[in-house]
């Protein structure tokens, strides 16, 4: 059962909270601190390289053992003051994963965490978010864009940190993931993080302290858009984004929990519909024709300028993010679905479109195999069983070659956009705001029937 959902987090006496951001989680951590911390409660002062690790349940700090399972390094200058960590793993399970020392502003703590140490950094909402905006776009974006993604960014984490107070959801979430011999459903959603607000990977928001050098740019954005929010009367929006929606964005309820937003509805990335195209890709036709050509969109752009303001460095490293392709032999696929689904299918014989989104995003897919036949959802489970790492997206459209006996030896995806879709889109976005449209303008573009308020 599909529930509109209109409460998200009511406003009440709202300030500027401080964050506590999950980066790191290892058994031992080496962190320099560049200028004078204090290891609380007895203050004592500690600067430059240092080494923690866990052993014999206890924390050790440069090799004597601490009595406290807990360590908070606070900077006795918090502007000046930042500390760096060693090789820190980030874009977790992405096809970019890779490793860097990132530097953080903020207080250091580290705590025990399942028989390893989690390193958490600790700072006020508006300097976490921007590092968020010079992590997740290139800092020397488009003012309007930067804008339009702040309050976005500052919207959806408001809104996760009072959805954490709610028990039913976490209800809705066992409710609506299901396993049955003939269908495995499940979605995908921000992980509930006891011990700190939020992650520093993709699966929260991109966050890499000031390694991402910000500019006066990511600060005039932040500055000028302190404290303002996407309402929905007088909740919070649940605001989500994706780099790029293909064309056509996608409804909550398809990708998370059976929930309504009204401000998350499917629009096209466009001023209007392109002529001959159906607007409702739930219709397998429809989809198709859409998928398999390059309507115009927003986001349909290989504008280096424009892309440059959305992509990092590593991000470019995709190329073909409004239309792709991937190709999959038998072999290779029979194996990798085996392993990601930890199911042998034996020979893959069809993968068949059994439900789809607004978008053309298959929310169900069902994989025809010479041993087993499952149908499987939602677009994060058929991304990730489909690849490596990901799948761009999941609004995709299959052709079988090289048929023999009944059994293709070839599997060709054909495929529209990158991520979920929900929400703003990144390089749609960027191009609006190339373009000459305002933030509000922007953002009203995407998230329909919301309001901007200035909250605190």
């Amino acid at each position: 059962m599909v529930k509109i959902k209109t409460s998200i987090m009511k406003i009440t006496d709202m300030h500027e909270p401080h964050l506590s951001i999950g980066i790191m989680y290892e058994a031992e951590i080496i962190f320099k601190l560049n200028e004078t911390y204090l290891l609380e409660p007895n203050g004592i002062p500690y600067e430059g390289i240092q080494k923690v690790n866990y052993r014999e349940g206890k924390i050790w700090l440069n090799d004597e053992m601490e009595d406290e399972d807990t360590l908070f390094f606070q900077p006795v200058r918090y502007r000046e003051a930042s500390f760096e960590l060693n090789d820190v793993t980030f874009g977790i399970h992405f096809h970019w994963e890779r490793k860097e020392d990132q530097q953080f502003k903020g207080s250091l703590k580290i705590i025990i965490e399942d028989g390893k140490l989690t390193a958490i950094s600790i700072l006020p909402l508006e300097d976490y978010l921007i590092s968020v905006i010079s992590s997740e776009m290139n800092a020397t974006s488009n003012l309007e864009l930067l804008k339009a993604h702040a309050i976005t960014s500052r919207s959806w984490l408001l809104a996760q940190l009072e959805n954490d107070k709610e028990p039913q959801r976490a209800a809705n979430a066992l409710l609506s993931n299901s396993e049955t011999p003939q269908e495995l459903i499940r979605w995908f959603d921000r992980q509930d993080h006891p011990n700190f607000d939020v992650c520093a990977g993709d699966h929260c928001q991109r966050y890499q302290g000031i390694t991402r050098q910000s500019t006066s740019q990511v600060e005039k954005a932040i500055n000028e858009t302190r404290g303002m929010l996407l309402m929905e009367g007088e909740n919070i929006c649940d605001a989500r984004y994706s780099k790029s929606c293909g064309g056509m964005t996608e409804t909550f309820e398809n990708v998370w929990e059976p929930e309504v937003h009204p401000y998350l509805q499917s629009i096209v990335d466009n001023p209007f519909l392109p002529d001959g195209y159906d607007a409702d890709l739930t219709n397998e036709e429809a989809a198709e024709k859409w998928i398999l050509n390059s309507p115009d969109a927003f986001c349909n752009t290989n504008e280096k300028e424009v892309l440059s303001q959305v992509l990092n460095d590593y991000d470019q490293e995709t190329k073909d993010f409004y239309r792709w392709k991937v190709t999959y032999q038998q072999t290779n696929l029979a194996e990798l679905i085996a392993r990601k689904s930890g199911k042998d299918f034996g020979d893959i014989i069809d993968l068949i479109p059994v439900e789809r989104g607004k978008s053309g995003r298959l929310s169900k897919l069902q994989i025809v195999g010479s041993k087993l036949t499952l149908t499987i959802g939602k677009e994060l489970e058929i991304r990730k069983t489909l690849s490596e790492s990901h799948l761009y997206s999941s609004a995709f459209v299959i052709n079988k070659q090289n048929i023999v006996n009944g059994i293709p030896g070839e599997f060709t995806l054909t495929g529209a956009g990158w991520g979920h879709g929900v929400g703003l889109c990144q390089i749609g976005a960027a191009m609006m705001s190339a373009k000459g449209f305002k933030y509000d303008e922007i953002l009203m573009h995407y998230f329909r029937g919301a309001k901007i308020s200035k909250e605190y």
